[in-house]
Parts: structure tokens; C-alpha cells; sequence
């Protein structure tokens, strides 16, 4: 189940910096997450920022206050159905 070698970098948690409807903010997200971020972001031609707030904008309607947990279950979500 769990590999080595490369993909150990997979676990790595990793912060970035973007802005979220003009606010600056930092999300820490393990490096696997990220790419699957960076995999939808492709998959809808926008960038990964906008994919965010997108994301952000679903939770806030929702009444989910952790954006790091919204963004987890939407990489899941995206890898396990397409959304």
C-alpha cells in the first residue's frame, strides 16, 4: 500500500501562497494533493488559484469553515469520480 523511493515525496506537506478574492492566504496540503489540484486546474483550463477559490467559494456556501479539509475531499472526490 504505501511505496517508497519517489513517491515518499508524495507525503511531503508543502505551503503555498495565492490569493483568494484579493486576499492573500497560504494553504498547507501534502504534495499529493496539489497535484491532483493541479491535475483538475488542467482538466478545467484554469489555474490552480482559481480552482481554489472556486473550491473555497462551494465551502463557504456549505458552511465549511476548513479550507484544507474542502480542498482534500475534492482532490478525492475528482480522482474517484471526476467531478
Amino acid at each position: 500500500m504505501c511505496s517508497t523511493g519517489n513517491q515518499d515525496t508524495e507525503f511531503l506537506p508543502e505551503r503555498r501562497s495565492l490569493r483568494i478574492h484579493g486576499h492573500s492566504t497560504t494553504i498547507r496540503l501534502e504534495r499529493a494533493f496539489w497535484n491532483v489540484l493541479e491535475e483538475l486546474a488542467a482538466s478545467e483550463d484554469l489555474s490552480v488559484a482559481m480552482v481554489v477559490t472556486k473550491i473555497y467559494d462551494h465551502c463557504q456556501f456549505a458552511n465549511q469553515k476548513n479550507l484544507a479539509s474542502c480542498l482534500r475531499v475534492v482532490c478525492l472526490k475528482f480522482i474517484n469520480i471526476g467531478l
